[in-house]
């Protein structure tokens, strides 16, 4: 059973997740601000991962806290999950096109958190979400997931399809990473035995 589900309370926000690795992409979703919801969306439904957030956060400072709060439940909610990794098919990359914008996301489920992120926004915001906040929401999920995430746009001029691409791109590259590799069920896929150090 691949699901996990969790709590996360500070000061600032009270973010509940809860994902289904073996879901068919169902989402609900409600942090309050509504194009991360979208992005949320794109996730859950391009991944086949089920997830369920629900967060409320200081909204009256700005979206910085809840954002990142959400990527690091959800990164911890996918890293429990996971368990110890057996037959998992591990890497994935793809490309993703969104209308002129296209974006290329390599993953690596490792235990080894790392993020390259390669995104130029033309704009500050989208509608009243800060773009800048897009790269805070993958290196926090990055981070606490264990995964090494590489992303990348290669082009793109309109901010709202960069940062689709970008989600996307990760949905369709977890789909492939996180699917039970038959020929290898059972196994850790490492030479070392293990992941995660």
């Amino acid at each position: 059973m691949r699901k996990a589900s969790l709590r996360r309370t500070t000061k600032e926000t009270d973010v509940e997740v809860a994902v289904d690795l073996d879901g068919t992409g169902n989402a609900a979703i409600s942090t309050g601000i509504g194009f991360l919801d979208h992005m949320l969306d794109l996730l859950a439904r391009h991944s086949r991962v089920d997830v369920s957030v629900t967060a409320r956060g200081d909204l009256h400072i700005d979206h910085h806290h809840t954002t990142e709060d959400v990527g690091i439940a959800l990164g911890q909610a996918l890293k429990q999950a996971l368990g110890d990794m057996r037959g998992i098919t591990r890497y994935a990359d793809v490309h993703v096109p969104m209308d002129e914008a296209l974006t290329r996301v390599a993953i690596d489920i490792s235990g080894r958190p790392f993020l390259v992120f390669k995104a130029e926004f033309v704009r500050d915001k989208v509608g009243a979400f800060d773009t800048e906040l897009v790269e805070e929401w993958f290196r926090a999920f990055a981070t606490n997931a264990g995964i090494t995430l590489h992303v990348e746009t290669l082009y793109g001029t309109n901010d709202h399809h960069i940062a689709e691409s970008c989600f996307k791109g990760l949905a369709r590259a977890l789909r492939s990473a996180l699917t039970i590799d038959p020929r290898a069920a059972g196994e850790v896929p490492s030479t070392k035995g293990r992941l995660g150090g």
